[in-house]
């Protein structure tokens, strides 16, 4: 039988790091004047390193004998966390935010730390998957670039039960083309393939500005252009899978882009069903059944609709993947500005003592619609900060934004301020709501103690509807 000492051997490891008796690099992290400069032992980071023995075996020795290695794109935050790793063996996450342990997944794989890359991919997918989604076309194209393995399937499990997640980001257009062709390639993807086949066009369109608008304006070339920018891509539609109707209209026009054998074999499929056909017929997607909702009692609003109240829903629960139907909340209306008043001191009086609440704004003159989540008790008479760890603001999407946004809370101490003798309701900094929210406008949006903006400005503003719900689990 074996013993073994690891625990020991780490601290000393770790305690040479921090007294570098006998050191022979030294490595310049970050940019000046920023920047740090670690004593190391080559021994040591090329034993754990691919990277650092091949960088090491091309560096000559000064005349001190050290070796000089500088590395201005990896932060020095980012860099503690890896030469401890690569001395103790030991990684400490809880105090870093997502962004920072994202950047530390990307130089753990620029540096070969294989073990590393793959528990940090881990920690991301099965601990920060909310992070994840906020950010998933930087996470997405990042993971093949990269080779993401576990990323890659967390985000291509969502794309395929949520497709717009990336077909509707102001992202796909960007997309690179082998992140695009994984994308068509899934057999869940839940979308139908007419669909897919109009995201692809449109696609190789933008790749290609010069095209004519007007489709009757194309030329053999035009067709030729756009058929060479997606050669890679077409062979992953199933057209065999789309009617003879949405042939007609969507395939018909763009005949010119396929090869002759397989515009027959599509046209033999509904002119003589029976004939042999030589193609290669992709299976069908597997199209999930769609299940007859739950009737439910559409949400009473004069500002959010019923697909408003999912969304906030599935925030309130932080939920990876939003709910579409049978909403698990009722949310019952307490106060309507039109109806009730728009003073601040009015909504904190009607609400007081209640706890779990949405509140809702439309934007006067803009159509925005923002708000926020409080699931704490409304206290109308008492002036003070209040703390949680669970409430969020945000904004929600509308024919002007593409996409909502939600921002939670960073700063827990400082979530919610009431202060009704100064008719005061504040979300930190990031949704501050004053007086009559009607005639004056003083509200405004900024960042203060929550992750990001929910307005692209921090302009006073007043409403032109208020609403506040009370938020309870359906029975």
């Amino acid at each position: 039988m074996t013993t073994k000492f690891y625990d020991r051997l780490s601290n000393d490891l770790t305690q040479l790091l921090e007294n570098p008796i006998d050191y022979n690099v030294t490595i310049e992290v970050g940019e000046e004047p920023a920047s740090q400069i670690y004593e190391v032992h080559s021994y040591i980071l090329q034993s754990r390193s691919p990277y650092f023995k091949k960088k090491f075996n091309e560096s000559p020795f000064n005349e001190n004998h050290v070796k000089e290695l500088k590395m201005p794109n990896i932060s020095t935050k980012v860099f503690n966390v890896i030469i401890n790793y690569i001395y103790g063996g030991t990684i400490s996450l809880e105090k870093l935010e997502n962004s920072i342990i994202f950047d530390l997944l990307i130089a753990s794989h620029e540096l070969d730390l294989d073990e590393l890359v793959e528990y940090l991919q881990t920690h991301l997918s099965t601990n920060n998957a909310s992070w994840l989604r906020l950010n998933f076309a930087h996470v997405y194209q990042t993971s093949f670039q990269k080779n993401f393995k576990i990323i890659q399937k967390f985000c291509n499990n969502i794309i395929a039960k949520h497709p717009d997640t990336i077909f509707e980001s102001e992202n796909f257009n960007s997309l690179p083309e082998d992140v695009l062709i994984s994308i068509i390639r899934l057999d869940d993807l839940q979308l139908e393939e007419d669909k897919i086949w109009d995201y692809v066009i449109q696609w190789g369109k933008v790749k290609n500005s010069d095209l004519p608008t007007n489709l009757n304006e194309w030329t053999s070339n035009h067709f030729l252009t756009l058929k060479t920018t997606l050669k890679n891509c077409l062979p992953h539609v199933r057209y065999f899978s789309i009617s003879g109707e949405l042939t007609l209209k969507k395939l018909y026009p763009y005949q010119q882009l396929f090869e002759p054998k397989l515009w027959l074999d599509i046209n033999t499929r509904f002119l003589a069903p029976n004939s042999p056909i030589s193609s290669t017929i992709l299976p069908p997607r597997n199209i999930l059944k769609a299940t007859l909702p739950t009737r439910t009692t559409p949400i009473l609003s004069n500002v959010i609709t019923d697909a408003h109240a999912l969304e906030i829903s599935s925030w309130i629960d932080r939920k990876e993947t939003p709910y579409t139907e049978n909403n698990p909340y009722e949310f019952k209306l307490l106060v309507r500005g039109s109806k009730d008043g728009f003073d601040v001191k009015t909504i904190l009086e009607i609400c007081d003592k209640v706890s779990n609440t949405v509140i809702v704004l439309k934007v006067e003159g803009t159509g925005e619609i923002i708000g926020g989540y409080d699931p704490l008790e409304i206290l109308n008479n008492v002036q003070r900060w209040y703390s949680s760890q669970d409430s969020f603001a945000f904004s929600l999407k509308t024919e002007n934004l593409k996409n909502s946004i939600v921002s939670r809370v960073t700063n827990y101490r400082s979530a919610i301020l009431y202060n009704s003798s100064y008719s005061y309701f504040q979300f930190g900094g990031i949704l501050c709501l004053r007086g009559n929210l009607k005639t004056v406008d003083r509200s405004y949006c900024d960042t203060g103690y929550y992750e990001k903006r929910i307005r692209s400005n921090t302009d006073g503003f007043s409403v032109e509807e208020i609403e506040v719900f009370k938020v309870t689990p359906k029975k």
